[in-house]
């Protein structure tokens, strides 16, 4: 056994009551069963399949500190912290640390939908119905989460039922010491319902943190959600995330993971298409400078006929950054009509970059039009050369260029204020701005 997973065993197994004093049913009956998942189990090193570039060991080795006592470590000054989108009206709720806390826009999304912590639930039912039933404890960073989870978000739309503006969730980092937060989400959109979710990662202050993140989705039938997550953390933070989602008939979804600034991120994306007809959007780009990490492994799994899906990975990558994508479409016999297409696009702006990427397709079917691509290269320097011939700097020229590279992601943003925000965002992040949302916090 690695011994950074026995550290947090160990942990476990000494502080089991504390735990378990804090945590509802639900959570407590799928802990033994995450607990004996864990045992002899082994974390994927670099080099490994689908791990080229990522070391999971390296990752959990620090002591960062567990909140097993769940005591609220926020400062006062979070309760000013503010995440602006211009003209975006949204019902606002706040992570700090492992802390889940509404705002005075909470419960304003509309037509029954409801954000609450597990601990103070009003849907007991909803939770006990889906809770771990989506996400498989063979993966080790779940496993672990769901060993240690003590609370979470519930995100619950009944059915038939559209939030009627964008639910934002803002995981926020802020505390005195290093600090490990088990984050979990579980978001169920039933039937026939629709919502726009909006979640944000933020870091304040020099301390080294590890986001240990599960997300479970359950889109219903003719069921619609828009779910985009934007990383805007510190050097000093680890980022470990999995999202397993699961789409049902007819349901469409469009799933986008951005990176802007960030230490040390892996994200998992395994999509389930569980029903016919159904369409699905996997987006994701990042951008990253000095020593930053990036990793994104994604999975769409077609296990029903006639759906679409499509999925768009891009990066920028710049000084002694490190991005890294595997990604597969897999077609289960018996399903036809699937037309899925993969594609990874990224430019490595300098020599000291380095970009591993591997789609891949497995295809056990007829009838389907699947196909994937990767390119790794450089900024066109013919371009840069016409560009510089018209006054343009060569600085300017390469953003440019970048924010164009970049337009095809941004444009399949479906929220129209969020896609005009992500590109002034995406424009000061290539202008070389560290720390894009600072001004996010109002001051005194």
């Amino acid at each position: 056994m690695n011994n950074s997973l026995k550290q947090y065993i160990d942990l476990h197994d000494e502080q089991l009551a504390a735990i378990e004093r804090l945590a509802p049913a639900p959570l407590n009956e799928l802990r033994k069963k995450a607990r004996q998942a864990l045992d002899g189990a082994v974390l994927p090193r670099k080099g490994s399949d689908d791990y080229e570039a990522t070391d999971l060991n390296t990752v959990l080795a620090p002591d960062y500190g567990v909140n097993v006592n769940h005591v609220d470590l926020s400062r006062e000054s979070t309760t000013k912290f503010r995440c602006e989108v211009p003209n975006l009206s949204t019902c606002l709720y706040y992570v700090f640390n492992d802390t889940f806390r509404p705002s005075e826009t909470a419960g304003k999304s509309g037509d029954n939908a409801c954000v609450e912590s597990f601990q103070a639930t009003k849907h007991p039912e909803v939770l006990a119905k889906y809770y771990g039933t989506v996400a498989s404890l063979d993966n080790p960073c779940t496993a672990l989460n769901t060993m240690l989870a003590q609370d979470g978000v519930l995100i619950y739309v009944p059915k038939g039922s559209h939030t009627t503006r964008p639910i934002q969730l803002i995981n926020v980092f802020d505390a005195n010491a290093q600090l490990m937060a088990v984050r979990r989400v579980l978001i169920v959109i039933e039937d026939d319902a629709q919502a726009q979710i909006l979640v944000c990662d933020h870091t304040k202050g020099d301390k080294q943190y590890l986001s240990l993140e599960t997300v479970e989705v359950i889109v219903g039938r003719n069921a619609k959600l828009d779910y985009y997550h934007m990383e805007e953390s510190g050097m000093g933070t680890n980022r470990l995330s999995q999202l397993w989602l699961r789409q049902n008939e007819s349901s469409n979804v469009l799933i986008d993971g951005i990176t802007l600034t960030n230490g040390y991120t892996r994200n998992d994306y395994q999509i389930d298409v569980d029903g016919a007809h159904c369409d699905t959007q996997l987006l994701g780009m990042a951008i990253a400078t000095s020593d930053q990490h990036v990793d994104n492994h994604t999975l769409i799994n077609h296990s029903a006929p006639r759906c679409q899906s499509n999925e768009m990975f891009k990066y920028v990558l710049n000084d002694n950054a490190v991005g890294a994508f595997a990604g597969k479409i897999l077609v289960k016999p018996g399903c036809p009509k699937i037309d899925a297409y993969q594609g990874n696009r990224n430019i490595v702006a300098s020599p000291t970059a380095r970009m591993y990427t591997k789609p891949q397709l497995e295809i056990y079917t007829d009838d389907v039009k699947c196909s994937h691509g990767s390119t790794v290269g450089q900024l066109d320097q013919e371009a840069l050369f016409y560009m510089q011939t018209r006054g343009i700097s060569l600085p300017i020229a390469q953003k440019l260029l970048m924010q164009a590279f970049m337009s095809d992601v941004i444009d399949g943003v479906r929220l129209d204020t969020l896609r005009d925000r992500l590109r002034h965002l995406v424009e000061m992040r290539l202008s070389g701005d560290a720390m894009i949302c600072e001004s996010c916090e109002l001051k005194k």
